[in-house]
């Protein structure tokens, strides 16, 4: 669950603090030390850590591999569902995972790797079901006050994923594992670190042919398509290799150049509902990905560090439109291709007493192209942000950036540009050795993406290429704490006003391009007004030497203030999230596992009006037993939607049944 300062032992919360008020050159070289000593690739991280050698992030949480391994979370949107204010949707008519923080969706929440921006230039969005975790060491979640030193466009809050960095001569592991609807995956990571140099690399395989529906499901289409026990055109196959070589000539700076790349494919299952016509024969053949990039840091001194990325994107994906339920005849592919290169340079000064003084410029070129359109944007900002420490007990983290984007391309239609102003202030006191209170406020921005400005829709859009920046403020106090023994407590109250929303505007007009609607045409303007707050509540305790759990929950209320009588969709007001896990003995370990939440709310047309209903609420629930008859091998097998609940994030897109699913891990 949630990695703060509460995982640390109250004493060691005591030495960092005294660790905070010795000289900021040493504290740097602990941190430096305790970077190239860790698994975890520091380098790739972006949030300002500060002088403090604790596991706190300020401003993000984190999730670890061996929680990652622990649930059995093999792909990022699983990962991060188990967050509070967090919330995963899967399904719909692209068969894409999205997620959503605190009500924002992928667009306004990007993800990145190694602080390398990976979300789709065209229109923002990600499929986190593409994204796998098998060589990652850790994915941090930043909410409303995330660190400015992202970069643009982190309206609600980033995802990073971090990769692994070896410590040993030689380390690894092998994972192979299968499950219910023929789901194969295998995985292999591999590194060594040879002292001046090391080299982290993987590769691995998740494959399946269909899920099980659960109980009861029943297909309510006129003409059904899904009428067995299993989803129908819900394959999927994904491969990814990746690789980092890294030059560590010195405690203090790194080197680094990496490889990824990702081949996907999928299929696209039916709407099953009954709120219409919205049946589509969809399958994706191929969904690609492949990323370039360097990372370094360097030494300037006792008292400066100067850290560089520079990266190389490109993205691909076809979509093949089918006529019938046979998928045997299909339109020309619909091949998008889409591509990014970047840079950002960072420097950081420690040399005013009390103060980590990080600056920052980023560069970031877009390219989109579509048959004979292309497209085509240029970002660029510039970030500052400083953690000072105001007293003993009392810390201050505060930021402030300003961002520019301008259309190079637009293929027929008028160019634009745009800019805009961020800024945040979080203030953190340390109540006792182990309780730690903290307030923070940020005002935040989005730029519109090409496909906001520029998409005509099939025709019924008309182009918005001066469209404004969304905005948002965010007020959060939370507090984290070990409130007695083996208690780890972390909860926190939100508040966020979200301002020139960008939603569609409907009017009467004769420039539509094809005038397919009677002379009406929508939009993307800035108009929409959107309120959202909520409780965020993580506990987990350790009980004794055999037994630990944890309970996190959210609660989110969203209102649309521009129209009122349309519903925020998508989202549900309670999510709640609970495991049990027993140790047998030194071999034997048994996890049970629950998820809950309450209904989302969906629009479809009747009679020409759009309406809207909610999904059911649900609860499903997971076991699993693990045998680990040597430190380094262990065997799984268990059951997800032990009560084969049928369930749905999106009406008409029913999920996964009961699943069975067996694992082996050997870790040399």
């Amino acid at each position: 669950m949630t990695k703060r300062i509460q995982n640390i032992p109250a004493s060691r919360l005591h030495s960092a603090k005294s660790l905070f008020t010795l000289n900021l050159v040493a504290a740097a070289m602990l941190s430096a030390t305790a970077a190239h000593s860790s698994s975890v690739f520091e380098l790739g991280g972006v949030v300002v850590r500060g002088n403090l050698d604790t596991a706190t992030l300020m401003g993000e949480t984190a999730i670890s591999q061996e929680e990652m391994r622990r649930f059995n979370l093999k792909d990022v949107g699983a990962a991060v569902n188990r967050q509070p204010g967090v919330t995963v949707s899967s399904g719909g008519q692209r068969n894409e995972q999205t997620i959503f923080i605190r009500g924002f969706d992928s667009r306004q929440v990007p993800i990145f790797l190694d602080g390398i921006p990976q979300y789709v230039p065209y229109d923002g969005y990600v499929d986190f079901d593409r994204f796998t975790t098998f060589d990652l060491s850790e994915i941090r979640v930043a909410k409303g006050a995330a660190s400015l030193l992202y970069g643009p466009n982190t309206l609600g809050g980033a995802v990073n994923l971090v990769s692994r960095r070896p410590t040993e001569e030689f380390e690894g592991d092998v994972r192979m594992g299968y499950a219910t609807g023929n789901e194969r995956m295998g995985a292999l990571n591999f590194g060594t670190n040879q002292g001046s140099w090391y080299l982290q690399g993987g590769v691995s395989w998740l494959e399946a042919d269909k899920y099980p529906l659960g109980r009861g499901f029943k297909d309510s289409k006129p003409r059904p398509t899904d009428t067995g026990s299993y989803r129908e055109n819900a394959h999927r196959l994904d491969k990814r290799a990746s690789f980092k070589l890294g030059f560590t000539p010195n405690l203090t700076d790194e080197y680094v150049v990496g490889y990824a790349n990702q081949k996907g494919e999928k299929g696209n299952p039916v709407y099953t509902g009954d709120k219409g016509d919205r049946v589509r024969y969809w399958d994706w053949p191929y969904w690609d990905k492949e990323s370039f990039y360097f990372i370094s840091n360097t030494a300037l001194g006792a008292d400066h560090d100067i850290k560089f990325r520079l990266y190389h994107d490109e993205y691909k994906n076809g979509l093949d439109m089918y006529t019938d339920e046979s998928y045997t005849i299909h339109d020309p592919t619909s091949a998008y291709t889409d591509k990014t290169r970047g840079a950002s340079v960072e420097f950081v000064s420690r040399a005013f007493k009390n103060h980590e003084l990080h600056l920052a410029m980023h560069y970031k070129h877009d390219q989109h192209e579509d048959g004979d359109e292309r497209y085509a944007d240029r970002t660029v900002s510039v970030a500052a942000e400083d953690l000072i420490r105001l007293a003993d007990t009392w810390r201050m983290r505060v930021g402030l950036s300003h961002e520019r984007r301008k259309s190079l391309d637009a293929s027929i239609w008028p160019k634009g540009k745009g800019s805009a102003t961020n800024g945040l202030v979080e203030v953190m006191h340390d109540i006792t050795d182990n309780t730690e209170i903290y307030a923070s406020a940020a005002y935040k921005t989005r730029f519109p993406t090409i496909k906001d400005r520029y998409s005509a829709r099939m025709g019924r859009f008309l182009p918005s290429p001066d469209l404004k920046s969304e905005n948002a403020r965010h007020f959060e106090l939370g507090a984290r704490s070990e409130p007695w023994t083996g208690a780890q407590l972390d909860t926190a109250v939100f508040y966020s006003q979200v301002h020139d929303m960008i939603d569609t505007v409907t009017f009467a007009s004769s420039e539509c391009p094809q005038h397919q609607f009677n002379g009406f045409c929508d939009q993307a303007q800035n108009v929409g007004k959107v309120y959202r707050q909520g409780l965020e509540f993580s506990l987990q305790q350790r009980i004794n030497s055999s037994w630990s759990t944890g309970v996190s929950y959210t609660y989110l209320h969203s209102k649309n203030k521009y129209q009122p009588e349309r519903r925020v969709r998508d989202i549900p007001s309670h999510k709640a999230f609970a495991y049990v896990n027993w140790t047998v003995n030194h071999q034997f370990d048994v996890i049970g596992t629950v998820e809950a939440e309450s209904g989302r709310y969906y629009s479809f047309v009747q009679n020409n009006a759009e309406r809207y209903e909610r999904t059911a609420g649900f609860a499903t629930f997971g076991l699993k037993g693990v045998w680990s008859p040597r430190s380094d091998m262990s065997f799984e097998a268990g059951v997800r939607n032990l009560g084969d609940k049928n369930y749905e994030h999106k009406e008409g897109f029913p999920m996964p049944g009961r699943v069975w699913f067996a694992e082996a891990i050997y870790r040399f």
